[in-house]
């Protein structure tokens, strides 16, 4: 923790005299806006195949492997939270759990980064003033210091990184395998073809 991000944490933080829709949106941004990016990801299964499917499935390992490191993270590390430090004000419920990086923003980031690096640009346009929103409310709100929303968004950018590098070398490889058997299939389906029985014609 370094002085300019307490400085940061505490001109972001809500303070007592602040309006409350800044707070109604901060509390819309942390808890509603997850969720409909998981909602998001789940209803693209929807369709059988296509590419819709294929993104949905790279969104939701993306955000599962944020998760994961998120969480393996945590257990080795414990940062504390601004409100453990007596610092700002805290405006949710919160366990003590440790808060670096932030889940929300880690989860948050890997959904636009899968995004954008899918080939999805327009929809990672429009989806990353709300990832911001989610990354500053967790700030407002007074569970994460900036380096925890700065620190989630690097390990979720990396985290959908990973996964579509994974499914395109998958994909290269199942077509590789695909090509190698093309030969074997074909001799295969050449053998087990009907033979055409020609019958005697009439003189």
């Amino acid at each position: 923790m370094w002085l300019p991000d307490i400085a940061l944490f505490h001109a972001l933080n809500a303070g007592a005299q602040s309006p409350g829709w800044v707070l109604a949106l901060a509390r819309f941004a942390s808890d509603i806006l997850p969720a409909l990016m998981v909602s998001t990801a789940f209803l693209l299964l929807v369709p059988n195949r296509g590419a819709a499917r294929r993104t949905g499935v790279q969104l939701l390992l993306s955000m599962a492997l944020a998760w994961c490191v998120v969480s393996l993270f945590r257990n080795h590390l414990p940062f504390p939270r601004p409100a453990e430090l007596g610092m700002g004000i805290q405006w949710v419920a919160h366990g003590a759990r440790p808060g670096f990086p932030s889940m929300h923003g880690t989860v948050a980031f890997a959904f636009w980064a899968c995004l954008a690096w899918g080939g999805f640009r327009i929809a990672a346009l429009a989806v990353l003033p709300a990832v911001l929103l989610i990354g500053w409310s967790r700030i407002c709100l007074g569970v994460h210091f900036p380096s925890d929303i700065l620190a989630g968004a690097l390990v979720g950018t990396l985290c959908a990184g990973l996964v579509l590098a994974g499914w395109r070398r998958a994909h290269a490889w199942r077509g590789a395998r695909r090509l190698a058997t093309a030969p074997r299939r074909a001799a295969a389906a050449t053998l087990t073809a009907p033979c055409p029985v020609r019958l005697p014609g009439r003189s």
